[in-house]
């Protein structure tokens, strides 16, 4: 069992469907083979205090804290994605799941449509997170090598699951090997996208 939760992250293609609902304060997602549609693994943000639920429904959403678990289909969490209250630049945490930090997300100040480095748990850059949430394509970059992208678009993808929700394709490029920590950081850093600048 624990080789096949493993296993799971060694997958090069997710896609990410949102829980859509009229007075839902917290981000929850199930995350689908695109292939055979089949739920892989589900991201919950389960223990929201008071305060945090009322916030969501203002314009102060983006700046509220999140503590996020990437779990299995069976309950067991592989990766869990924090941030305290962002009040300058968003600096997101990733954690293992022996609760052991993997790296961060650190927003780039002044940046124009979003940008962040993404660091491993000793604070030197894996690389970068680039692209505008107006159009909804990133790309995971460092010196012109690409290791993962997110869009909305996919071709030969059925249709009927691209709504107005924040549905989206992540495509982990081969130059990120399995087992590789970076492939929980990938993750965790679309979750990322959608908390810290999508939800503006």
């Amino acid at each position: 069992m624990a080789e096949e939760r493993a296993e799971v992250l060694n997958r090069n293609l997710f896609f990410v469907k949102e829980h859509v609902g009229m007075f839902k304060a917290a981000n929850n997602y199930d995350i689908l083979d695109p292939e055979s549609q089949e739920i892989v693994l589900e991201c919950r943000e389960d223990d929201l205090g008071f305060f945090t639920k009322m916030f969501r429904f203002t314009g102060y959403k983006s700046l509220t804290p999140f503590d996020i678990r990437i779990k299995t289909p069976d309950g067991k969490t592989l990766i869990r994605v924090k941030r305290g209250v962002a009040l300058f630049r968003s600096v997101v945490e990733v954690f293992d799941e022996h609760g052991q930090l993997i790296g961060k997300l650190r927003q780039r100040m002044l940046s124009i449509g979003g940008k962040f480095d993404v660091l491993n748990a000793s604070d030197e850059v894996f690389c970068q997170l680039k692209g505008k949430w107006t159009s909804w394509e990133f790309r995971f970059v460092k010196d012109e090598v690409e290791f993962a992208q997110v869009s909305k678009k996919w071709a030969g993808f059925g249709k009927e699951l691209f709504t107005s929700a924040d549905n989206y394709m992540v495509e982990i490029k081969p130059a990120v090997k399995a087992g590789h920590p970076m492939r929980k950081l990938i993750l965790g850093a679309v979750m990322c996208i959608d908390m810290v600048l999508k939800e503006k």
